[in-house]
C-alpha cells in the first residue's frame, strides 16, 4: 500500500537512502530538515525568546546547504524550527541528569520526544500518514495489529536501542526503511543512485556538542554551577581533588590524576557529599542494578524472565534476569558480571531480536 510518508533528511547517507528507497516504492514522499539551534552560527545555548526564532532565515540557509544533496531525489523538503522543543526536552535533560550525578543518553529522549512525535505532528500537518527515519531497526506487525521492535540486520550498525522508548502509538506511525540493510549495502545503494551526504564523517557523540568536552558545554547552560571536591577510595579515605563531578562519569579512568600503583576509576558519584568516589578496574563490575521509568513496548512480564541486557550503546547484549517491581520498574541480576553499569544510562531488554522495552539505570 502507497502511502504519503514524511523522512527526517539529517544531512547524512542513511537518511537519503532510505527517502531514496521509499520514492522508488512508490510512496508519496516529503523531506522534514529540523533545527535544533546548535547547528554552526547558532548562539549557544539558544536565547529562549521569540526574538531568536527566525524561520525565514533558518529556512534560507538550510535549504541552500541542502539543495545539492536532494537534487537527485526531487522531493519537497520542509525545514522545521525545533529550536525551543529540542531545548527544553533534550539538552535541558541533559544537563538536569549530570547535575543529579547520572550519565544522560539523549538520543533515547529525543527520538520519541521530538523525532516521533513533534516532528511527527507537524509532518502530520502536511499531510504525512507516517514519519520514516534512517535507523537500522526492524518493525514487524502481529495478527493484533500490534507493533513488535526488532534488531536490525547489521549486527555493527543496528540501532534497536536508540528505539526502545517508543510506544505503540509511535511504532504504528513509523516506517524504518533501513533495517533490513548492512550499512555497506547503503552505501552500495547511495553510490548507485549518486546520493551524496552533507558529513562525510558519520556521527558517532552527542550531535548539539560540536565542539570541546561535555564539561565546557555543561559550563555554558544558563544556572548550571558546580563546585570543586574530594576524591575518595572505597575505604573513605580522601586521595585527591576534583573540579566539578560533572566532569565524570562511572567507568571513566581519565582526569582523576590520584598516583597509585594501579589506575583509578571512578566507581561513584556520590552527589550529596560532592565526593568522587574511586577504585581499581575490578571495582567496576556489578551483578545487578535496577531500572526505573521502563517503556515496554508490549506490556511488561508477569514473573521474571529471561532476557538479553545492553545498559549502553556500544554494549553486546548480555543475558540476565529480569524480575518486575512495578509496572515501570525492575530489578536485573546478570548472568555473569558487568562492568561501569552507569546510573541515569538506558538499559534495554531483549528477547531474541525483539525489544521488550527500555528505561534508566538507577
Amino acid at each position: 500500500m502507497q502511502h504519503r510518508v514524511a523522512i527526517a533528511i539529517s544531512g547524512g547517507i542513511d537518511s537519503l537512502v532510505a527517502a531514496a528507497l521509499l520514492k522508488e516504492q512508490g510512496h508519496q514522499v516529503i523531506g522534514l530538515h529540523f533545527i535544533t539551534g546548535y547547528e554552526s552560527g547558532f548562539q549557544h545555548p539558544p536565547v529562549h525568546s521569540d526574538s531568536n526564532r527566525d524561520p525565514a532565515g533558518i529556512e534560507s540557509r538550510a535549504r541552500r546547504l541542502l539543495a545539492p544533496m536532494l537534487a537527485p531525489l526531487d522531493i519537497p523538503i520542509h525545514i522545521i524550527d525545533l529550536r525551543r522543543e529540542f531545548q527544553s526536552r533534550v539538552v535541558d535533560y541533559f544537563v538536569a541528569t549530570y547535575r543529579k550525578g547520572r550519565t544522560p543518553n539523549p538520543c533515547l529522549v529525543c527520538n520519541p520526544s521530538i523525532k516521533f512525535d513533534i516532528l511527527f505532528r507537524k509532518a502530520s500537518a502536511l499531510g504525512a500518514e507516517c514519519i520514516a527515519t534512517g535507523h537500522y531497526a526492524r518493525l514487524e506487525r502481529d495478527a493484533n495489529g500490534r507493533m513488535h521492535l526488532m534488531r536490525g540486520v547489521d549486527p555493527l550498525k543496528e540501532q534497536s536501542y536508540f528505539l526502545a522508548r517508543l510506544s505503540q502509538e509511535h511504532l504504528l506511525r513509523a516506517v524504518l526503511p533501513l533495517g533490513g540493510f548492512t550499512k555497506e549495502q547503503t552505501l552500495q545503494a547511495a553510490c548507485k543512485r549518486d546520493l551524496h551526504p552533507l558529513a562525510v564523517q558519520e556521527s558517532q557523540d552527542i550531535c548539539f556538542i560540536k565542539d570541546g568536552s561535555y564539561g565546557d558545554f555543561l559550563q555554558r547552560q544558563p544556572g548550571f554551577e558546580t563546585s570543586p571536591g574530594t576524591i575518595e577510595n572505597l575505604d573513605g579515605r580522601p586521595i585527591g581533588r576534583h573540579n566539578g563531578l560533572y566532569r565524570f562519569t562511572v567507568g571513566q579512568r581519565r582526569g582523576i590524576n590520584c598516583p597509585a600503583a594501579a589506575p583509578y576509576y571512578v566507581v561513584a558519584l556520590d552527589v550529596a557529599r560532592n565526593v568522587l568516589v574511586v577504585g581499581g578496574k575490578q571495582d567496576l563490575l556489578t551483578r545487578a542494578c535496577r531500572v526505573e521509568q521502563i517503556n515496554w513496548v508490549n506490556g511488561p512480564p508477569g514473573a521474571p524472565t529471561a532476557v538479553q541486557v545492553r545498559v549502553r550503546y556500544r554494549h553486546a547484549a548480555v543475558p540476565g534476569i529480569l524480575v518486575p517491581e512495578t509496572d515501570r520498574r525492575a530489578h536485573i541480576t546478570f548472568q555473569d558480571p558487568q562492568s561501569a553499569v552507569t546510573p541515569g544510562q538506558g538499559a534495554v531488554f531483549y528477547m531474541a531480536d525483539e525489544v521488550l522495552g527500555g528505561g534508566w539505570i538507577l
